[in-house]
Formats: structure tokens, sequence, C-alpha cells
């Protein structure tokens, strides 16, 4: 299922029922998982693995050179997993030799049109990227996230697992797990409740969370002692614990928080 006008390196491995459509250009190092389909005018280079029955679109530039001045050339690689849908011109860059020398997407994500994955950049698994959104190097995405149309993530940040991101934002701060942020310059604003309750957490779960949130980011001691107290009264819930670990982990950016009140 080769299309004739398609050029595919005789060094690239391509496993059972590939679909290579029209003017696509598959390079020497590339690996296409069995059942993957680019659909034409796509072009995978580099040290690219591709994961089984990922469909890639029109104008997708995938495993280039990152956009890193510092690149010289070095063998680093982009993992990508299985059962993604990669739109149209959507852009992916490999690892970097000052970073992980890798980029690595889960399973099941969504990449719509014009969106970006920089080098070095680790995102999970059933995670959404909207048109245009951009997510600089080193950033790491947990799973579920949506991250909404023309929104722009800081380089180093982190986004914890079934958080949202506005359309339009700027995220320049690390997001916790759960959390709902927007704006120009992002702010935290809230708990991402309706998409929690559609993912099967119950009716108790939303509630403990919405109490450890405002224990964590409304009270008036410092965040290390509101992440103690937190703790202490959540001890056996691990959803609550997943954020306070994510809270305290060492990083280059603080905690996205709430706008203050005047």
């Amino acid at each position: 299922m080769i299309h004739p006008s398609a050029v595919i390196s005789e060094k690239a491995t391509l496993g059972k029922d590939v679909k290579i459509g029209p003017f696509c250009v598959v390079g020497d190092n590339v690996t296409l998982g069995d059942g993957v389909e680019l659909k034409s005018h796509v072009v995978v280079e580099g040290y690219t693995t591709v994961g089984e029955e990922t469909k890639i679109f029109p104008f997708a530039s995938i495993g280039h050179a990152p956009q890193d001045l510092k690149y010289a050339g070095e063998k680093t690689t982009l993992e990508i997993g299985c059962r993604n849908v990669i739109r149209e011109h959507v852009t992916m860059n490999p690892g970097t030799v000052t970073g992980n020398a890798k980029t690595v997407i889960g399973d099941n994500c969504l990449f719509m049109m014009g969106a970006h994955v920089a080098h070095d950049c680790v995102v999970g698994n059933n995670v959404i990227m909207a048109n245009n959104a951009t997510i600089a190097g080193h950033v790491e995405v947990g799973d579920f996230v949506i991250i909404g149309g023309l929104s722009a993530v800081h380089q180093f940040i982190r986004i914890g697992s079934h958080a949202i991101i506005g359309g339009m934002s700027g995220v320049e701060s690390n997001v916790i797990p759960y959390g709902r942020v927007k704006g120009e310059r992002a702010s935290l604003a809230g708990l991402n409740l309706i998409g929690l309750e559609r993912r099967g957490f119950t009716k108790l779960d939303l509630k403990d969370l919405q109490k450890a949130f405002n224990m964590l980011f409304l009270g008036s001691d410092t965040l290390d002692q509101r992440i103690e107290k937190t703790r202490a009264a959540f001890h056996d819930n691990e959803t609550v614990q997943l954020l306070l670990h994510f809270a305290q982990e060492p990083s280059k950016f603080p905690l996205c928080q709430p706008t203050k009140k005047k």
C-alpha cells in the first residue's frame, strides 16, 4: 500500500499493513509500526519510531532536526507511541544531547492542525493538543491533559495528569494534576472538574480534591506549610497525594497559582 510517488528509503523499517500515500518521504532511520498510515505529503525523518496504527495527515513534519541552535547533528531520537492521530502541519522534533536525547510521545493522543512538540518533551497517553498549541523544549505533559488552541507552554514546564489548559493561554509555571488554567499569562482557575467527572472520578473524589485544593492554595501559611497540612488531612487519599507529590518535585519553575483577589 505504498503510492508510487512516495520516496521511501531502502534502510527504513516498515511493519505490516503500512499505508503510505502520495508524495510522502520516509528517511533512512525511520521505523513505522504495523498499520501506520501516512496520508499524503508527510515527511518522517531522523531516528524516528512511529507506533502501530498511528495516522499522520498531510504536510506534517516529523523527526527533523530540533529548533535549537546548540544542536550539531548528534544522534537523538523521536519515539511516537501507538494509535496516535497527528493532523495537518504538525511538527515534532527529536531530543538534544543537552536534554534527554529523545522526545517521547505516548499512546492514543490527538495532535490537531499545526500543533508543535519541541525537543526533549515527554508527552503522556491520551493527550489532546488543539489547533496550533505549542510546547517548548523539555516540557513534561501528563496523561489525559488537554492543551487548548493557540496556547504556548514555556520550556521546562511540567503539566500534571488530567489538567486542562484554556485556549490562547501562555503557561509559564507548573500546572498541578487535575488543574485548570487560563489567561494570557496563565493563572490557576480551579480544578478540571468536568473533565474528571467524564473520566470516572466519583463525587467523593471531586469533593476531596476540592477540599485539598482550597487548603493548598487559599490558605495564609507558606506553601510548604499548606502542603504538609493537606498531606496530613488526606494521608490515605492516593489522588490527593499524587497532587502533593507533584507540588514538591524539584523544578526550575514554581507552581501556577490562582490570581490574588484585590
